[in-house]
């Protein structure tokens, strides 16, 4: 009976409306943190990143929670997307650097990086610490431009409409001159 109210409660809360996201326009905060791909451990830079071209940053609550294996399976598939429109994808949550590096390798399928925000530092930054549990990130996508600016952003707990969402943002982005 205690799981069931505890599970009904976590749904509630986790079905409340999300609040908040960093405006369209504004820089980005740089960071740079611990990540994993393909299950090796490395130093991410968005500042980096961004010299390659735009950046599809979202924040995720929990690796392995089935919401968020979801998004990253969604995600991974859709990789050759977001490659063909220049853009790289990295997913940021407060889980510890050893379980991210499982979650990059068997949700995230090691197409692409996932970084690790125990101190929340990067989640305050964007404006993505989920206000009902501060323990976790909220699921906010960001689009960032080249330049560091944010182009777009998405907030929702439904883990299905991201990928979709950050694509169209994406493909709505002058080409990158060649």
């Amino acid at each position: 009976m205690a799981r069931l109210v505890a599970s009904v409660v976590l749904g509630l809360t986790l079905a409340l409306p999300a609040q908040a996201a960093l405006d369209i326009g504004e820089r980005a905060p740089d960071f740079t943190t611990s990540a994993a791909r393909a299950g090796m451990l490395f130093r991410y830079s968005l500042a980096e990143a961004l010299r390659k071209g735009p950046v599809v940053l979202y924040f995720f609550p929990a690796a392995f929670s089935e919401g968020c294996s979801v998004e990253a399976h969604e995600f991974a598939n859709a990789m050759p997307q977001f490659e063909a429109l220049g853009a790289t994808v990295v997913g940021v949550s407060g889980d510890d650097i050893d379980t991210l590096s499982k979650f990059s390798v068997q949700a995230c399928q090691n197409r692409f990086p996932v970084a690790s925000d125990p101190t929340q530092s990067i989640m305050k930054a964007f404006d993505a610490v989920m206000r009902t549990r501060p323990e976790y990130a909220n699921r906010v996508s960001y689009v960032i431009a080249p330049s560091g600016a944010i182009v777009f952003h998405y907030m929702s707990l439904n883990p299905t409409r991201h990928v979709e969402k950050t694509l169209g943002a994406l493909k709505g982005l002058p080409a990158a001159p060649k």
